[in-house]
């Protein structure tokens, strides 16, 4: 056990790259430890004119004056020798996006820490949040793990859950997840550091494992029953955002709703719109009907589904 005064300021080096990162380290910013360093992956081009572009945490740790590295791995000695000379008591880590060998895992005295956003052993990898909603999980939650060299595979410290709706997006659990994130790691780490909480191997039932997103998944197939595709439409909003094809151009779909206690009319084909007003444009699957209620047209901002069908004739048409 450490010393209880020594818990009470820790040494901190953070490691995250994106805004589910940025959260936890306003979050340690803002409490009594010190941030002490901070990790980040390499700016990277983005935009039309493809311009480097810090990470948020980059931008947030220059903010506060927070030194930061950005190694592209850890393959060479500098890069943990650079590490080491920090002096921290422990390690953050929110989807920073470099795998952390044993060499880096072992120099903070208290491990590295990382926060995942699933109930481990539930989704482990790299896209926890959508595949939570894919599946129609009942719940979600965050973790606090002591990380080792395997995927996702540490021992817990503690755990937060958040209950799932029916309709939320991937956007909306991710920002739920980001503020339930940092404020777990904040409550976990003087404890942690005390000895008050044992860290615990994971269950070896029930584990899975959330596959990175990919654009071709999100094509919209309106053979599949209504509930798949709904939870797909709310899972890939923002990213990478389902699609579909009428009249030949290819429409992003935001958001849907499920058409409860409505059975399909007896030969409705999937994908054919049964009907279109400013509640939404109703359409056909293989089981079941469903609302979209937000699309957009290429080129052109997202626009509610009733504003759509009023400049689009929609009589008899079948997305594909």
């Amino acid at each position: 056990m450490t010393n209880s005064s020594d818990c009470e300021s820790l040494r901190i080096v953070f490691a995250g790259t994106p805004d589910f990162a940025a959260s936890a380290l306003q979050a340690l910013l803002a409490s009594e430890h010190q941030v002490v360093g901070v990790l980040t992956q390499p700016d990277r081009p983005a935009g039309r004119g493809r311009a480097l572009k810090a990470s948020p945490v980059k931008v947030l740790a220059e903010e506060n004056n927070v030194p930061v590295q950005q190694p592209h791995n850890f393959k060479d000695a500098q890069s943990v020798n650079d590490l080491r000379e920090i002096g921290c008591d422990v390690m953050v880590v929110a989807a920073y996006g470099i795998i952390l060998p044993e060499q880096v895992l072992s120099v903070p005295r208290l491990g590295c820490l990382n926060i995942h956003a699933s109930l481990l052993p539930r989704w482990r990898g790299a896209a926890p949040i959508q595949r939570a909603l894919l599946a129609g999980d009942a719940e979600s939650g965050v973790c606090i793990m002591k990380m080792d060299e395997g995927l996702d595979t540490g021992d817990v410290i503690s755990t937060a859950k958040i209950t799932l709706s029916e309709n939320m997006t991937g956007g909306e659990l991710h920002d739920a997840l980001a503020q339930l994130g940092a404020s777990t790691l904040v409550e976990t780490l003087s404890p942690y550091c005390r000895g008050e909480l044992t860290a615990e191997a994971q269950e070896e039932a029930g584990v899975s494992y959330a596959a990175k997103l990919n654009k071709a998944e999100a094509a919209l197939n309106f053979n599949e029953p209504a509930l798949a595709l709904h939870r797909k439409i709310q899972a890939f909003n923002p990213w990478p955002v389902c699609d579909a094809v009428l009249d030949g151009i290819r429409y992003r779909i935001w958001r849907s709703r499920l058409v409860k206690d409505i059975d399909v009319p007896v030969g409705a084909v999937p994908g054919q719109v049964l009907s279109a007003n400013d509640e939404g444009v109703r359409v056909a699957t293989s089981e079941g009907l469903l609302d979209i209620l937000e699309i957009q047209k290429p080129g052109k901002k997202p626009m509610h589904a009733g504003v759509f069908s009023r400049g689009t004739d929609l009589t008899d048409k079948v997305f594909a």
